[in-house]
């Protein structure tokens, strides 16, 4: 079997130090910190008091309003990302076989935010399932790469890797095995995390890993 050679065609970012490939990559170069207090949650009583969080990113910016009212966080920034690296490949997508083309995406923990804010109006109610018919979509680690591809119309490979810090690296080493092995002839692949949640940080913070 002759194995094929895989090429990075185009990347996409939404960093604590850049909202995009370029100022991602001009701050990394100059040593920037995307370090900071917390903001997304009044962190004073937490041990951990700073978190890498993004900076000025507004979902409303890149996505539909109703689209991004459906997503947990990390799945919108695993839209804006796909989107980039898709423009940055400069991809006709209408002339590709998109049965060809697949999304293998990671996030360790998936829509975290969504959990903590269903589970916690839950447990301060009246005892009552006032769940938002969205939360379990919201929340499992895969919606994200189904997302991807239903926007995109791609019918190839769809999966998600979840394998802890280091999720985002297998979901790589999965994409580069399925071109090399002549499954694919395209994959968008990635990962992305939201979990500055007072959840996320307290629950690693429980564990000493912060």
């Amino acid at each position: 079997m002759t194995l094929k050679r895989v090429v990075v065609t185009g990347m996409g970012a939404l960093t604590p130090i850049g909202n995009d490939l370029q100022t991602f990559w001009k701050n990394l170069t100059a040593g920037v910190s995307g370090a900071a207090p917390i903001t997304h949650f009044d962190a004073s009583q937490f041990r951990t008091q700073f978190a890498c969080e993004l900076k000025n990113f507004d979902p409303l910016d890149h996505l539909d309003r109703k689209e991004a009212k459906r997503m947990d966080p990390y799945t919108q920034y695993a839209m804006v990302c796909a989107a980039e690296a898709i423009r940055d490949a400069g991809m006709d997508l209408e002339k590709l076989d998109k049965d060809r083309i697949g999304v293998i995406w990671a996030s360790g923990i998936g829509g975290l935010n969504t959990f903590q804010e269903e589970i916690s109006k839950y447990a301060t109610g009246d005892g009552r399932p006032r769940f938002n018919p969205f939360f379990i979509p919201k929340k499992i680690a895969n919606i994200a790469s189904g997302m991807i591809s239903m926007e995109y119309k791609f019918r190839g490979i769809n999966l998600a890797t979840v394998t802890a810090c280091a999720s985002s690296t297998n979901a790589l080493i999965d994409a580069f095995n399925y071109i090399r092995l002549g499954k694919a002839n395209i994959i968008v692949s990635g990962g992305s995390e939201a979990a500055v949640t007072a959840a996320g940080i307290g629950g690693f913070n429980a564990m000493k890993a912060l």
